[in-house]
Formats: C-alpha cells, structure tokens, sequence
C-alpha cells in the first residue's frame, strides 16, 4: 500500500482519544553520552540491545521499564544503549550501523526518520511477529499505530508520541481581558494579539515557538492547515499554493508585528515569563509545570477542533532488518512490555508523553497524572483532531530541516515567493528520482 492508500487507512481506524522539551516532537533527549555498544551478529538472542535517546529526559524511566521487562522474563536481559542526544543523531548512528553488523535489536526512530529505513528495507516487517510474541495492535491508539504502515506492512510500534499543544498564562490573559480558554483560530489570535503583546509587556513576546533549526516545521502545519494549505498533498509538493503562502504570510505578519520569539525550545521562553503564550510538545508539559511561576493552562492548537489540523509527533520503537530471525523473535516482545498500557502510563506519567495504548487512561498511574496534572487532559481529548503529517516533512529525506531553513529565511526577511517557490523545487524533485521509483 503507498502513502495514498495509508491515509485512506488512517482515515478509515480513526482516532480514538489516548494521549500526553522539545522532546516532545522534536526528540530531544537526555543527551547522555554514556553506554555500551550496539548489538553484533555474534550477540546471544538472549540479550536485546536497546539504542534510545531517551526521549524526554527519560533513561531512568526507560531502564525502570527494562527491570520490569527482566523480572518477567528472567532468562533475557537488556543492554540500554544511549543513541545520541536526539531523534536524528539515532537515525544516523543507525545509518552507519547498518554498513557492518553491530546493530541494535530495538531502535527509536521518529516520525522523519523511520519511512526512510523501512522504504530502503533495512526496518524489520513487524506482522508476522506480533503473535508469536503476544501483541494485541488493536489496543494501542488507532491513528499512532497507523503512522508506521507503509504498503500495508507495520514497521514501528508507538513509543514516546505526542502532539503540539497551546499554552497561555492565565495571569497575561486576564489582564488583557481575554476569556480563559485558547484561541479558536488563528484569526482570533491575529484579534488578541495586541491586547497580550500589552498584557505582557516591553521587552517580552505574545507568542513563543520553535525557531526552524528545532521543529517550527513541525508545527507550522497546524497554521498553514488552518489556511486550507499543505506542504503536500500525498506525493504532490504544494508549498507554492495559495493557501500554503498564506499561511506563512500569517507567520510573517505575526513576527513583523513584534508579538512572536522563536527558540530552540519555545516552552523555555514561556516558563520563564518571556512569552504570554506558546505552541510546544505535549512532552514539555513537564518542563512548563516545573519551571512556570504562574498559572498556566493549555488548549488545543487554533483551529485544531474545526479543522483536524493538529499534527502528531514523537517517535516508535522498530527492529532492524539486519538482525537474525533468532533475535527479531525476543526483541518484539521487549517492545510490547514497554508500551503495554503499565509501561505506557509510567512513561506517560514521568515525561508527559501521550499514553499509546487505548486502555492507559484508565490505569491508576493516568489518573493521578491527570489529577495533579490537570493541563494533561487537554492533550488525550486534542488526539481526536490529528491528522497525519504532510509527506514532505516527514517522509522525504531532509523534509522537515529543508521547510524549517526555508521557514527561518522567512522570518529573516527573505521573499517568501522565492523561498517557497525553490522548496516547491527541491522537494518534488527529491520525491521523483529519490521516493517514487521505490514505491509499488
């Protein structure tokens, strides 16, 4: 099945609602540089070497879950081995991995990188494995589980997902007379702006995002959806459309009128008061919650509910082709503990990441989370208005960091004309010899 046939797919599970830095979306990681090596030919099928970046902070989390995986399974061990410090430095340990044989039996890889391996089958088919080692895909969240089929094959399992969520201070809010809740659309947004550029304040921004070199890419959808446009539409490149300028022209007007500040990691700027608002990963909701001296809620993305144009984000867990049939046997049913509906909401909990398993939100750990969490909440209800990503971020190689240095010239006062015009360029051309000669 080709990526036409994909959305037809995910159109047709639907989504069911389960969900809650930069690592969020972006992938960052704890960025410790620590660990043993990868896992040879020679490596006994009785030890699962694991590479992760340990999305949101979270190696201790991740080898909480290998102790609970071990007490279950007594005669096998996992080697947790640190990948880099984030989604693209894993992606390209992988790639160099993948010359010789010392290859993991479980690798993160993100929502850009995983199409690539598995278009060039160096990711392991995962159907044929998921009863032998006792996983049940019809519990995880239909619209994550869908992101990793590729011609009807499934390549990944959900791991460290998550959406863009908008965060508001409240205090800014009432002081600029604005009700308690996010802007509907982006258009309303545009109507308040100068009400919470006053709010704020001399010296400090209405709205917080990623900068292109971290993920406004990523986000950046929501708005140009919002506007009717597309980076793509399936294998079409669609950034000189009309809709899909208008919606970077709105971005323009944003930043040139003063209200906007981007940075490696927007959330960043809002927890320290800096900006009034943000669009930030649901995985920075920990950091918002532990550096935020204010009141703070969150929302879904404008125009997310009218128009499904909020995108998903993060990363799954996939086993690499290269591997013996002896180790691809063990390996899935790692993955299976650890995103089974306790592993999940320990994951969840620790880092603010959306629970991937459908029956998580109603484990005893979700349920305190969202009680001492309220914000949460916003995120598990936000799924049902996802939709997935354009093909040319997240399956031509380089997407989201060519849109992202095309969106950082933007803001830097290039033509916007001229900068879509030669991504239009690029990309299309990068989809015919590169993408469509592979596809069946």
């Amino acid at each position: 099945m080709n990526p036409v046939n994909r959305r037809l797919f995910l159109g047709l599970l639907g989504a069911s609602a389960a969900t809650v830095t930069v690592a969020g979306c972006a992938g960052s990681g704890g960025g410790d540089t620590s660990g043993g090596g990868g896992g040879g030919a020679e490596s006994s099928a009785d030890t699962i070497t694991f590479w992760s970046n340990h999305p949101g902070d979270s190696k201790e989390i991740e080898e909480q879950l290998i102790g609970i995986f071990q007490n279950e399974n007594p005669g096998l061990t996992v080697n947790l081995v640190d990948g880099g410090k984030n989604y693209e430095e894993v992606a390209q340990k992988l790639n160099a991995a993948l010359t010789g044989n010392d290859v993991p039996d479980v690798v993160v890889v993100s929502d850009v990188t995983w199409f690539n391996f598995a278009l060039n089958d160096q990711l392991t088919p995962l159907d044929d494995l998921f009863a032998d080692a006792g996983v049940d895909t019809a519990d995880y969240v239909d619209a994550l589980f869908g992101d990793y089929i590729l011609e009807g094959k499934s390549y990944g399992l959900p791991y460290a997902r998550s959406t863009p969520l908008f965060y508001y201070n409240k205090e800014v809010w009432e002081a600029a007379g604005l009700p308690d809740r996010g802007p509907e659309s982006w258009d309303e947004f545009m109507e308040w702006a100068p009400a919470i550029q006053e709010a704020i304040g001399d010296g400090k921004h209405a709205i917080a995002m990623y900068d292109g070199s971290n993920y406004l890419d990523w986000t950046m959808q929501n708005m140009i959806w919002d506007d009717g446009g597309a980076y793509s539409r399936e294998w079409d490149a669609t950034f000189t459309d009309a809709d899909t300028i208008a919606g970077v022209e709105r971005l323009k007007q944003i930043n040139d009128d003063g209200y906007l500040v981007v940075s490696a990691d927007s959330i960043t700027e809002f927890a320290s008061g800096l900006a009034a608002c943000a669009m930030a990963s649901t995985g920075s909701l920990k950091t918002a919650t532990e550096n935020a001296q204010f009141e703070f809620g969150t929302a879904f993305l404008p125009g997310a509910r009218a128009n499904s144009s909020c995108p998903t984000g993060g990363a799954g867990l996939a086993i690499p082709a290269k591997i013996s049939d002896e180790r691809k046997l063990n390996a899935p049913k790692f993955i299976n503990s650890i995103t089974s509906t306790q592993g999940t909401a320990i994951f969840a909990q620790a880092t603010g990441y959306m629970p991937v398993r459908k029956g998580a939100k109603e484990a005893r750990e979700i349920q305190q989370y969202l009680e001492d969490t309220p914000q949460a909440a916003t995120a598990i209800e936000q799924l049902e208005f996802t939709r997935p990503q354009d093909n040319a971020r997240v399956f031509v190689p380089n997407g989201g960091a060519r849109i992202g240095g095309g969106l950082d010239k933007v803001l830097a006062g290039d033509d916007i004309a001229g900068v879509m015009e030669q991504l239009q360029t690029e990309t299309q051309q990068i989809i015919d010899t590169q993408i469509a000669p592979k596809l069946g």
